[in-house]
């Protein structure tokens, strides 16, 4: 299923992201497209991190409220997804959240 629009990187979707091994984040959920633009534009391929409303707080999942729900962004398990697993649109995060989670993913990758 094609997407309406090229996603872009803040952009939230619905992501089918079974199949699933171990203690991988399980069903079709929300997520953030966290790839950069420049790359988005040129691959059929997208790296998100899921939206989840339970689980603990750490200091790699970012606080987040979407859709009128709070939760966390789930940067322990981002992955890269085809852009057939992107469903539909739901939104896009706050920038205040974009840039928080921009930070996250600069600490866990620096070094």
């Amino acid at each position: 299923m094609a997407v309406a629009r090229q996603p872009r990187r803040g952009d939230v979707y619905l992501v089918q992201l079974n199949p699933t091994r171990g203690s991988e984040i399980r069903k079709t959920r929300p997520c953030v497209v966290v790839s950069p633009d420049e790359l988005n534009a040129h691959l059929a391929t997208f790296i998100v991190a899921p939206l989840t409303t339970g689980g603990h707080p750490y200091p790699f999942r970012v606080p987040c409220r979407f859709a009128g729900k709070d939760g966390d962004v789930v940067l322990d398990q981002v992955r890269t997804v085809d852009q057939e697993r992107l469903t539909k649109r739901l939104g896009t995060l706050t920038e205040p959240t974009l840039r928080k989670v921009l930070g996250v993913l600069h600490q866990m990758f620096a070094w």
